[in-house]
């Protein structure tokens, strides 16, 4: 008797116990098919914010062999880009840094469906880049934008390829992709933070300058 009490106790289940064993393992799956769902997408971000994290170094580097200054801040004579800033074109202030940056991949956010990497340096374009190039980056200002992803709209437009001035008036919003309605952006002292559509506009309004002028690819 003692014996076949034992096993019904610890090898069975009444209809009610196997119900509330299927009910936790149900609340479990809810709770855990999130995270498994966003993980690769948390794995893009980050690799993304890496990305500019190495674009932020090489500018950098660059600037230490350059008497401290940026590539759009010296003279194309001498390396640099002061000359093409009118054009609007924002590839050719990343060009000249291909020393530092080693490779063109990093110019591209792995969540970037619309555009693909430059092959090499001989081949780079726009089309090639995610992320736009801020100017007249200056170390009095260090929380000014030196780039970042490019998919936010502006006053509700999405900006196009070239010079695009935004002030302190401006509403700037994340698009849908490829970050899910957030973005990365790479500050001038060389920190790489993720943004809300609400941190993004804290973010131009706290740059230190009444105007941004980006570059967009």
């Amino acid at each position: 008797m003692k014996t076949r009490w034992h096993w019904r106790l610890v090898g069975g289940f009444s209809f009610l116990e196997l119900l509330f064993v299927m009910a936790v393992v149900v609340i479990l799956v809810a709770l855990c098919l999130p995270r498994l769902v966003s993980s690769p997408r948390r794995s893009i971000r980050i690799a993304c914010m890496n990305n500019l994290k190495n674009i932020g170094l090489s500018f950098r580097q660059w600037a230490l062999d350059h008497g401290d200054k940026l590539p759009d801040q010296v003279s194309d004579v001498n390396g640099g880009t002061i000359e093409s800033v009118g054009t609007g074109v924002a590839y050719i202030h990343l060009l000249v840094m291909s020393n530092e940056l080693n490779t063109p991949k990093i110019l591209l956010c792995p969540a970037d469906k619309k555009r693909f990497a430059a092959t090499n340096w001989n081949t780079l374009r726009n089309s090639n880049l995610s992320y736009f190039v801020g100017l007249d980056i200056t170390e009095k200002f260090p929380q000014m934008l030196l780039s970042g992803d490019d998919n936010f709209t502006i006053n509700g437009k999405k900006p196009r390829s070239g010079l695009v001035l935004l002030s302190t008036n401006d509403a700037a919003a994340w698009l849908p992709t490829p970050h899910d309605h957030q973005g990365n952006i790479l500050l001038a002292d060389g920190s790489v933070k993720g943004f809300s559509s609400t941190n993004l506009n804290a973010a131009f309004r706290s740059a230190g300058v009444a105007t941004n002028r980006l570059l967009m690819p």
